[in-house]
């Protein structure tokens, strides 16, 4: 679904999404499609079905919403990776 559909369907609600179809754009992601996981009553609730669900699947493009936002603006993770000289 887009994230208008997404907003009609399930208003003022948080949720749990992941990203179907995605790519990178100057820093941003770029979602077109999310399929909605799961509602909550609260981001507490959310973040913490997030967490779960990232330790069992880490490469799944997870985000916690609310529907109250009219877009997305998602910056993109990026990794530094430090090693020790040693």
């Amino acid at each position: 679904m887009k994230w208008e559909e997404i907003r009609r369907r399930y208003p003022d609600q948080w949720l749990l999404v992941e990203a179907i179809k995605a790519h990178s754009d100057a820093g941003k992601r770029i979602v077109e499609q999310l399929s909605v996981v799961s509602e909550f009553p609260d981001s507490i609730a959310a973040l913490k079905d997030y967490a779960q669900l990232h330790r069992e699947a880490p490469k799944r493009e997870l985000y916690v919403l609310h529907t109250s936002r009219e877009g997305l603006d998602i910056a993109e993770r990026t990794w530094l990776g430090i090693r020790s000289a040693g």
